[in-house]
């Protein structure tokens, strides 16, 4: 195995570590996972796994998309596109879940610093996903060229503060459980959080290791 496809083979490792952990959590501790429910924390767990699955694991798939063809970059390029694309429509479920969940317990919304940097990143990502569709439909190739080192700082940026967005969602959940005595739990979170870091961390390394193997 290369030195430069070890940072991949972790991500994708980390990556699939976390979504299964998160599942654990949520269909074993939480109870479930169903937006139209009556149960209050069943509509609230869609909001993290929509929002893991779509803006982190499969942005992340998506990053690492663009290196798997050098000799036809428009493949990776489509594949690029269309897991942003699913990874927005499932935010936008996500999100509506949170708000849903907010009605129902008649919390107030957008009050916290995961709410701040979730929706400041939903909307930079929607942004982020137009301008870099438009410059590979409708610009030249010098300067799609000249404009991607930008698409790819931007999107490494706005990965991260997905991940950023998911390690407060997380503290916010597990300083709650803190008054209950599932302490297992707890630990569960913290190993999920652990998971997602690495899995941004292995992500954005193999971006780096992409420009020099």
């Amino acid at each position: 195995m290369s030195l430069f496809s070890i940072p991949r083979v972790l991500a994708h490792f980390f990556g699939f570590l976390a979504l299964i952990l998160l599942l654990v959590w949520l269909l074993h501790f939480q109870g479930g996972i169903e937006y139209d429910s009556d149960i209050a924390l069943h509509v609230f767990n869609a909001h993290p796994f929509f929002m893991f699955f779509g803006f982190i694991f499969l942005v992340g798939q998506a990053i690492l998309a663009m290196g798997i063809a050098r000799g036809n970059r428009k493949t990776p390029r489509i594949i690029h596109l269309t897991l942003h694309l699913v990874a927005i429509i499932l935010g936008i479920v996500g999100i509506n879940a949170v708000f849903k969940f907010h009605d129902m317990v008649h919390l107030e919304d957008v009050y916290s610093l995961h709410s701040w940097i979730g929706i400041g990143t939903f909307c930079l990502f929607g942004l982020q996903w137009l301008f870099g569709l438009a410059f590979m439909l409708g610009s030249s190739s010098s300067r799609a060229n000249n404009m991607a080192p930008w698409h790819v700082a931007g999107g490494r940026a706005l990965f991260l503060m997905a991940i950023c967005a998911a390690l407060t969602g997380l503290i916010e959940r597990s300083t709650m459980l803190t008054l209950l005595p599932h302490q297992t739990e707890s630990r569960l979170i913290n190993f999920t959080g652990l998971a997602i870091l690495l899995f941004g961390v292995f992500v954005d390394m193999s971006v780096g290791f992409g420009h020099f193997s």
